[in-house]
């Protein structure tokens, strides 16, 4: 066996399949496309989710719901987080930036501390947005709350 004289298996190569080639060929005259219309013609690009002129699909399914573009959405820190980074860390002030140096919330998050949990140290917490039973208790214990 040389490499000259390798073949592929018998029936695995079709040749391809000659269009417009005459009306001799059987393939000639409409070129396989069927008669008028877009598709017959050159050119012919359908649109994205066209159906021939029938009503779309996703125009025909009923729409409904809303989404307000001004939706704040807050990260939420309970009070345990708090008192528990402030005892691994010795902290007296807890700022946005203390939380994100910690890995706690990212940059672009908007806080919001959250009452669930029992708070011992006295700590100075900023954070975007405060629950009332958070700032209650932060206060209890003689902390200080500050809204960014």
């Amino acid at each position: 066996m040389k490499l000259h004289t390798l073949k592929p298996a018998e029936g695995s190569v079709k040749s391809r399949k000659r269009i417009g080639r005459g009306t001799g060929s059987g393939r000639g005259g409409t070129s396989t496309r069927g008669h008028k219309g877009a598709k017959s013609r050159s050119g012919y690009k359908s649109k994205l989710g066209f159906e021939g002129g029938q009503m779309p699909l996703q125009r025909r399914v009923p729409k409904f719901g809303f989404k307000s573009l001004n939706k704040v959405v807050y990260k939420p820190i309970n009070l345990n987080v708090l008192q528990e980074l402030a005892t691994q860390h010795n902290l007296e002030t807890i700022s946005f930036d203390s939380l994100v140096d910690h890995g706690l919330v990212s940059k672009k998050d908007v806080v919001k501390v959250l009452g669930r949990g029992e708070l011992t140290a006295k700590i100075n917490v900023s954070a975007h947005s405060f629950s009332a039973s958070a700032v209650e208790a932060i206060e209890k214990v003689g902390g200080t709350v500050n809204k960014l």
